[in-house]
């Protein structure tokens, strides 16, 4: 495959203003040009200045990637973009929530499990445990896939968060 059909994935991090309608604005320019989005989260991440930060997982061809960010930049209230894929090291997290239901044997695999993982059981109830887990995408999926056979009920995800390493930010 070459470049110009080959799919990446990135991951977008854009500083904004924390005003209505930004987010709005941000996911129309992904919907209206038919690009997909794997992830998004947001906050805000400076009240001096009222900025909030919003990471985005994207994928598409190094072209599409490239016009992903050229648009995002004709944004009005987008202050700064950084490519956190191919901007230099970055950490990057994902938090899930993992209900699961079982008793007797079930229920000690699932806390030999989380505590392979590091998850930790938030909630617990004589027929069910709520765990936390975070880490890298590829960890939390694992983890969920390894709870459905002990009886997982239902997850619920962050999305990733990302930032660079070392002294440089967005």
């Amino acid at each position: 495959m070459g470049h110009d059909t080959e799919i990446f994935r990135h991951t977008i991090s854009v500083l904004v203003d924390n005003e209505f309608g930004v987010l709005a604005r941000v996911v129309g320019l992904f919907s209206g040009r038919g690009y997909n989005i794997e992830s998004l989260t947001v906050a805000k991440v400076d009240d001096q200045d009222n900025l909030s930060r919003i990471t985005i997982v994207t994928s598409g061809t190094l072209m599409v990637i490239e016009q992903i960010k050229a648009q995002l930049n004709r944004l009005v209230p987008v202050h700064k973009i950084s490519d956190l894929t191919v901007e230099g090291p970055s950490v990057e997290r994902e938090m899930a929530l993992v209900k699961v239901i079982c008793k007797g044997e079930k229920r000690v695999e699932a806390l030999r499990m989380a505590d392979i993982f590091r998850a930790r059981a938030i909630d617990t109830t004589e027929d069910s445990f709520i765990f936390e887990v975070t880490g890298v995408r590829d960890k939390v999926k694992a983890f969920i896939a390894l709870m459905e056979p002990l009886g997982k009920a239902e997850v619920c995800r962050t999305g990733v968060v990302a930032i660079r390493r070392g002294i440089d930010t967005i």
